[in-house]
């Protein structure tokens, strides 16, 4: 690659097609399929009721980390999100390890809720008589990974066909789902508080102390993934000054009220002992004891959108990671074209999705959820760092319609939680998200060493 060689920032050749609710949707749809619909009976399997307190943790770590970049995004509303603040601010490098770690970041976070969706379609058809118990495997591959698999070749082709097809069904299944969970919540809430019936909490606040609460909010973190990936699809974004910020906080406080309150009668109506093992479907259980079989169905049928709604999002968001990469010459050419038809990266989807699929074949839920965690928390932490840097230069291009509350402060502090919560995760995922930021280090000096970025916006 010759030395002069140097990325080009244009007009978006996406066109911008998502709206407030859209981005909304794509961070509260992704979010809600992993905090409520897959955590509660691992999270409270750890540390009862005071897993509550785990998802508290992550979503204030969200909080001080999505007001800078709420900053950041409405000075470069671009696909990439993360990647493309931290490569114009702290240049090539940094921008490329991130990047990488990114995507694959998003991919594994796709294939973790694409697991969950497995998992609950099969009990879906096991409740119809359909498959029986356990459920027959294909050859070394269980009929959850097979499901989810098939589920995520779906949800790409959907993609392929048009960013305005993501944001319907985005729409439509967080309504729904947000519809379920009112009268799910309500229900059990007003049932544990002792307005309706006698039920008693089946534990104490904390049954195995306060320790295991980090260490849960390390795991639970992928939960939060989705405001920055309202970042990511930045540039499909209409009027992105008002929208992006707006989406961003609002999808953190929202979903974190949520969780906080799943978790605290999910953790209040089932012993740790008895709770952990029912596994991701665990929520349809606590459904069952206040609302009978009915509830428990709708739970199922929400579990089963919620997953889908996370993975397509994170699909999505994962196509635009690489889209930037390319369109930088950080990654081949190929991911940067566009879809004559739809206009939509169709090279770049498809091996989100390719990837994606693999991945679920493996079916590790905590394992792939730390990674997915792991790489976005680095990612984080850069952000944080990048906004400080920004405002320490301030470069003539730089002018944010939305400024971070509480500078400095805020993103010392969210950089400081970021990297800090690392520390808590299973060595494994430690182990895998380093060997991919390594990956990602050697991929940039072998095909794009000589790439300038943070030029161009001068």
């Amino acid at each position: 690659m010759p030395p002069e060689q140097q990325a080009v920032t244009s007009e978006s050749d996406l066109d911008r097609t998502v709206g407030l609710a859209g981005a909304l949707t794509i961070g509260v749809g992704t979010m809600i399929g992993a905090g409520i619909f897959v955590f509660p009976g691992l999270a409270a399997g750890r540390a009862g009721p005071a897993a509550a307190l785990s998802f508290a943790i992550g979503a204030v770590i969200a909080l001080l980390v999505a007001l800078p970049t709420a900053e950041l995004a409405t000075a470069m509303p671009k696909s990439g999100g993360g990647y493309y603040f931290i490569s114009r601010s702290l240049g090539a490098l940094p921008g490329a390890v991130v990047g990488v770690s990114l995507g694959f970041g998003l991919v594994f976070a796709s294939a973790f809720y694409l697991v969950g969706f497995g998992e609950y379609a099969v009990s879906i058809l096991e409740a119809a008589g359909v498959v029986g118990e356990p459920p027959v495997a294909v050859g070394p591959i269980t009929a959850a990974a097979l499901l989810g698999i098939v589920a995520g070749i779906g949800l790409t082709a959907i993609s392929i066909l048009g960013t305005e097809n993501t944001e319907t069904l985005q729409n439509a299944v967080v309504g729904l789902l947000l519809a379920i969970l009112a009268v799910f919540l309500s229900a059990s809430g007003l049932e544990l508080l002792g307005v309706v019936g006698d039920r008693e909490p089946a534990t104490g606040f904390a049954p195995a102390g306060y320790e295991p609460v980090l260490t849960t909010a390390a795991l639970v973190f992928t939960s939060y993934l989705g405001f920055a990936q309202i970042a990511t699809v930045g540039e499909d974004i209409v009027e992105p000054d008002r929208n992006l910020p707006l989406a961003m906080v609002g999808s953190v406080v929202l979903v974190g009220i949520l969780y906080v309150v799943t978790l605290l009668i999910a953790g209040s109506t089932f012993a740790p002992e008895t709770i952990g093992p029912m596994g991701e479907t665990a929520i349809v259980e606590v459904a069952r004891v206040y609302l009978g079989p009915l509830g428990a169905a709708s739970v199922l049928l929400a579990g089963l959108l919620a997953t889908v709604s996370s993975a397509n999002a994170s699909i999505l968001s994962a196509s635009r990671t690489l889209y930037a990469l390319s369109a930088d010459r950080l990654a081949p050419p190929q991911a940067a074209e566009l879809s004559h038809r739809y206009g939509t990266p169709h090279f770049a989807l498809s091996f989100a999705g390719g990837v994606t699929v693999l991945l679920v074949a493996a079916g590790r839920t905590e394992v792939l959820a730390e990674v997915a965690s792991f790489l976005h928390l680095v990612m984080y932490g850069l952000m944080c760092l990048a906004l400080l840097k920004l405002r320490h230069e301030e470069p003539a291009w730089y002018q944010p319609s939305f400024e971070c509350p509480g500078y400095p402060a805020v993103p010392i502090a969210g950089g400081l939680a970021s990297f800090g919560l690392i520390y808590y995760m299973q060595p494994i995922s430690r182990r895998l998200g380093a060997v991919i930021a390594v990956v990602a280090v050697g991929w940039y000096f072998l095909y794009a060493e000589d790439v300038s970025l943070r030029e161009e916006l001068q």
